[in-house]
């Protein structure tokens, strides 16, 4: 019997009753992503609003790296950011020995505001 272009290519098929079904599983890839919160909302995001895109990095083995590159990005960015932010509205650790409350709360605010920025920037787009 003739190889067909699938198996050429180093496609197997499985027998299910009568019929040959090729396997189209993905490759195996070299590690799993770490799963953290920018990488589900991504993940997320890409399921529900580029599917073609998502289902193209899962059927060529890529994007478990394609995640964790993101992952990474966002953490860089997001600490980035709340450094900056906290130097330039002068949350510093002087105020966090002398008002922990204060300190708290405006560290709360820096943060939500990093988290906004990583999501519009990064994540959501």
């Amino acid at each position: 019997m003739t190889n067909t272009i699938f198996e050429k290519q180093g496609g197997t098929y499985t027998q299910v009753g009568d019929y040959m079904l090729p396997d189209l599983l993905p490759a195996e890839e070299e590690k799993e992503a770490n799963i953290g919160v920018w990488v589900m909302r991504h993940k997320r995001y890409l399921k529900q609003n580029h599917k073609v895109r998502y289902y193209n990095l899962l059927t060529s083995s890529k994007l478990n790296s394609y995640l964790a590159d993101i992952d990474k990005q966002a953490e860089e960015m997001f600490s980035r950011l709340v450094k900056q932010m906290a130097m330039r509205e002068s949350v510093t650790g002087q105020l966090k020995a002398d008002n922990q409350m204060e300190w708290v709360a405006r560290m709360n605010n820096i943060r939500s505001r990093a988290t906004e920025v990583v999501n519009t920037d990064l994540i959501y787009t």
